[in-house]
Order: structure tokens, then sequence, then C-alpha cells
């Protein structure tokens, strides 16, 4: 929503609530606080579609004048807003009604090999059906002594470095998308490009370890939601309150092994899942 719509859209807001002071008298047996009343009323304005993917909400001072009420009972409103992922607020600009997810992760149809001529890995193919353009900076390649799951996982030592991990986030556009943590055995690993930031290959690290004898012929995902650590929260730039898809990502070879296991953390305001699977 441009600039120029905005004073229609605080009007609407204002015509539909009847201002939150009369309300405080009269709302019955709704004693909620104010702010919790008006972030009702803008969540309502959202959800129906009056304020739209990426429209600008009113400023604090606008919505105290039209609603009668203190800006920091506004500004606790969208503050309850953003903790419920519905909006972002940008330096300098505003406050905006989150946009649309922006990448949908394509399941079991990520990784066919009818897409090797496309020259992307899964990521990045995934970013160009949708129309974004897909990256990835590499946090870290390094040789680790594996989480005991993940050593349970891919059959290795958990007491040595029997792993190579490499750590990555991935963007789509201007946003991080997801932080993938993958781990490798090391015999696997070494003196391969897979040591390497960039691995060289156009099909990513699947290109790399086909050529050495594993192809990929089933997948396990198991997928939880959780709340970010930290250290997610920095890296992938989540706002108070947002949730993250945890994606644990097994591959399996022609032989039935376990060779590769990625744990894939995803914003789940700007992330989704789709799986076309059959039923037997």
């Amino acid at each position: 929503m441009t600039q120029e719509h905005a004073p229609q859209t605080i009007t609407r807001l204002a015509q539909a609530s009847s201002s939150l002071a009369a309300m405080t008298n009269t709302a019955g047996d709704d004693r909620r606080p104010a702010s919790e009343r008006l972030a009702d009323e803008l969540r309502q304005s959202i959800e129906s579609g009056e304020l739209a993917a990426g429209a600008k909400l009113p400023s604090e001072r606008e919505l105290a004048e039209q609603h009668n009420i203190a800006r920091n009972t506004a500004r606790q409103a969208i503050r309850l807003l953003a903790e419920s992922g519905l909006v972002v607020a940008e330096h300098g600009r505003g406050v905006f009604v989150r946009p649309a997810i922006a990448v949908i992760r394509l399941g079991n149809d990520r990784y066919s090999p009818r897409y090797r001529s496309t020259g992307l890995s899964p990521f990045l193919l995934e970013c160009a059906k949708q129309g974004k353009a897909g990256r990835f900076e590499v946090l870290s390649v390094e040789r680790v002594i594996p989480p005991a799951d993940v050593a349970d996982r891919l059959h290795l030592s958990p007491d040595t470095k029997s792993a190579l991990r490499r750590e990555n986030v991935f963007w789509a556009d201007a946003d991080p998308i997801q932080r993938v943590t993958t781990w490798l055995p090391w015999p696997l690993a070494e003196d391969t490009a897979l040591l390497r930031d960039e691995v060289g290959h156009p099909f990513g690290i699947h290109g790399i370890l086909e050529e050495r004898g594993h192809t990929m012929t089933r997948i396990l995902d198991e997928i939880s939601a959780r709340m970010p650590t930290p250290d997610e929260r920095e890296h992938l730039r989540i706002s108070p309150g947002i949730p993250v898809l945890d994606v644990l990502h097994t591959s399996i070879d022609t032989d039935g092994e376990p060779y590769e296991l990625t744990r894939f953390v995803m914003r789940a305001d700007l992330s989704g899942l789709r799986y076309d699977a059959p039923v037997e």
C-alpha cells in the first residue's frame, strides 16, 4: 500500500472500531487491555485482506489519534502483531503487513534427477521456480566430532572426528531463509571439493556424492516446529515470536545406507513445505 492510501486505511479502521476509548466503557465482558483489542482489530483487517500483504500500517501517532488512545497503547498493539508474525517493522519506513511466504520447499521433488540439466542445486532451483534470486553464505567447513544423534544415524564414531560438517545460510532475494548444517562421513568427504567453501559442482554436494558412489534413492525427513536459538535468530534475522521449522534430512543410497545428514532450520514466516507422494 502506498503512503497516499494510508489515510483511507486509517478512516476505515476508525469507522470499524468507533474508537477504543468508547469501547473501554461499553465493551461489556471484554475487559482486555485496549492494546489487545486494537491488535485484534488490525489482525482482522489483515486476515480479511483489507490490509493486504505489504501494506503499510498507520503510524503509532495516527492510530492513537483515530482511536483516542495513548501512543504507547498503539505501540503495544503493533508489538503484539509483530510477535504473532503478522507485521514487520522496517527502520525509517514504518510497519508493514508481512508478505506472503517467500520460498516453498518442494519436498521429494527437490532432489529429482530430471532437474540436473538446469545446473542448479535444489535450493537455487526452488528459488528460481518461485521467481526468487537464491544464494548461500558459507559459515564453516570443518572436520568434527559428530553429535550423538548424527553419529547414530550415519553409523559414525561419536568419540572421534569422524564427520565433515558444513554450515551455510541460504538467502532468497534479500531474506535469509534457512540455516543449513550438513554432516558427512569423513572418509566420504576426504580429499574432495567438499572441503572447500565452493564445491564447484553444478548439482552441489549431491553431485559430488554421486561421483563417490552414493546415489540418493530414498530420503527420510523428520519435521518439527520450535522456537529458534539465539544464534539462529541472529543469522536468520528472526523477529521475536517467530518460530522455525526444523527439518532433519537423511539421504539413503541404493544399498539402503544413510550417507548424508542435513538439518534445515527454516524461518516459519518465510518458508513452507510441500510434499506430493503416493499413498502406500
